[in-house]
């Protein structure tokens, strides 16, 4: 399978160029790596700026393509970066359900939380570009693994849905029962620190257990992601620009949402159901070719739902 992509070596250049000025922007001018509580108002104005971004990224795709190649190709283009950046910001939302836990039960303060989850975005980041070229490579090869791809996103979507009430233990998490038996560690938190010195020897904070389980679930959860955007494209270029503008805007939506997670208990449902649907698609793609305005409207009316199911019913209020 030949996989063609409309950018050029400048654009890759360009983006990349842009996410690390926004990084540098974060740290150092916006207090990124000052620690303080976010507020509901700054966490607000970062997630519109972030969705104002994508979608201004969105029209310059379209005009470039426009004036490069015709105006049919640019719309399609476009769509499907939007739907890419729909799929991958409604399943990232999952990402911010286990932040919330993984912050609970470290009994994170609330200032200590924006610097560990600005290192979460840069390995985020990594892990997915990583993958992105991994799975670009395996579909060049081998385009049955599209099916692979479906498959494990419907099954995935199935598990979702039947474990959706169930509430991991992070004390019995392999992974940090492994740290915690292999690191010496301090019983309290040294500020936003990973790690101190005590007495000649070096100590691991609970905030190094905190940023190591946080990117361990960004690594779990771009194995769903990744996989779910190829149902929509195969375009390097507009895989990565998606998740990368999703992840980016992560963080913010976290601090703005983070408070009432409760209240949207029932959108691990809908994100499961677009789970199950964009798997679907993918193994049906012989047969029947969906066109991308209709994965659109599908996704986003799953998800709108799911919300608007979860604010008129409170979380163990029995349905009427």
């Amino acid at each position: 399978m030949n996989i063609e992509s409309l950018a050029t070596a400048p654009m890759w250049a360009g983006f990349i160029a842009f996410v690390l000025a926004m990084l540098a922007l974060d740290l150092f001018v916006f207090g990124g790596n000052k620690a303080h509580r976010v507020s509901v108002r700054e966490a607000g104005a970062w997630v519109t700026a972030w969705v104002l971004l994508a979608f201004a990224f969105a029209g310059l795709l379209w005009w470039y393509v426009d004036t490069t190649v015709d105006r049919p190709t640019a719309h399609r283009i476009a769509l499907e970066f939007v739907t890419g950046y729909l799929i991958e910001q409604s399943l990232s939302v999952d990402n911010m359900f286990v932040f919330v836990m993984i912050f609970g039960y470290f009994a994170v303060p609330p200032h200590l939380q924006r610097r560990v989850l600005l290192y979460g975005v840069l390995g985020a980041i990594v892990m997915r570009a990583a993958m992105i070229l991994a799975g670009v490579w395996l579909v060049t090869e081998f385009e049955w693994v599209l099916y692979v791809f479906g498959a494990f996103l419907v099954i995935t979507g199935i598990k979702m849905l039947a474990f959706a009430e169930q509430q991991p233990d992070l004390g019995k998490n392999p992974l940090l029962r492994w740290l915690r038996s292999h690191m010496r560690i301090t019983p309290e938190f040294q500020e936003e620190k990973f790690f101190v010195m005590r007495d000649g020897r070096r100590w691991a904070t609970p905030m190094f257990l905190v940023l190591v389980m946080i990117e361990a679930s960004d690594l779990v959860f771009a194995v769903d992601s990744i996989p779910a955007i190829f149902a929509v494209t195969t375009d390097p270029f507009i895989v990565f620009t998606s998740n990368i503008f999703a992840i980016m805007g992560l963080r913010a939506l976290y601090f703005l949402l983070a408070d009432m997670a409760q209240r949207f208990h029932l959108l691990k449902y809908g994100l499961a159901i677009v789970l199950v649907f964009i798997g679907g698609k993918m193994l049906i793609g012989p047969w029947f070719h969906m066109p991308v305005q209709w994965s659109l409207l599908v996704v986003g009316a799953i998800v709108a739902g799911s919300v608007v199911l979860s604010l008129k019913r409170s979380p163990g209020k029995p349905a009427p």
